[in-house]
């Protein structure tokens, strides 16, 4: 079993939510103990930018380009295709997906690739596996307790589905930026999350 491990946050392995994601790999390892993990960190300038010949391609009938930012796409989209699971770690940022991990979307979102047109919308293309987003917030954005809005998690289920990805499971710790002990409580929350889900 492959586990594609991408990591959204320019805090690196400091981050909550890349140590909320390694729990996830752990409780996966624990089923799988021969299970590989391939990182993808895509935070700060790891990524390159779509640029022109990326854009004309998506314009015209074939890819027309082999380089630059769709050749960096396309070991993307091939590092996807090859995992059996993805676990994607990342912040929320201004009540959305990080600049970092709305990039990799977008290299990883092309048309005639991963999905196609149709006269009834969008197609994916891609095979369904488990997808597990591991997401911290400074705010609360779920449950009674919730303060402000979630933009994440639905343009996450909706940009995953689009190309075949519909086994999206969202695991959080809201309240990052609360008191110590509050924090403490909403991790054990949060574990007591993962371990009810991976024991059934």
């Amino acid at each position: 079993m492959n586990i594609l491990h991408v990591s959204a946050s320019p805090r690196g392995p400091a981050s909550e939510s890349n140590a909320l994601s390694l729990k996830i790999i752990e409780c996966l390892r624990q089923r799988n103990p021969a299970a590989e993990v391939i990182q993808r960190g895509i935070a700060g300038n790891a990524l390159a930018p779509l640029d022109e010949p990326y854009a004309t391609s998506q314009q015209s009938l074939m890819d027309v380009s082999s380089e630059g930012s769709m050749a960096q796409s396309e070991r993307l989209v091939r590092e996807l295709e090859m995992a059996d699971i993805v676990v994607i770690a990342t912040p929320m940022h201004n009540y959305s997906v990080p600049a970092a991990l709305k990039l990799w979307l977008d290299h990883i979102a092309r048309v005639r690739r991963t999905f196609d047109i149709s006269a009834q919308g969008k197609i994916g293309l891609l095979q369904d596996r488990p997808v597990f987003v591991a997401i911290a917030s400074g705010g609360r954005f779920s449950g009674e307790r919730a303060h402000q809005p979630d933009f994440l998690t639905p343009y996450l289920k909706t940009l995953l589905g689009m190309i075949g990805l519909h086994d999206v499971t969202f695991f959080t710790v809201e309240g990052t930026a609360s008191r110590p002990e509050a924090l403490a409580q909403t991790r054990r929350q949060t574990d007591q999350a993962l371990h009810d889900y991976f024991a059934t």
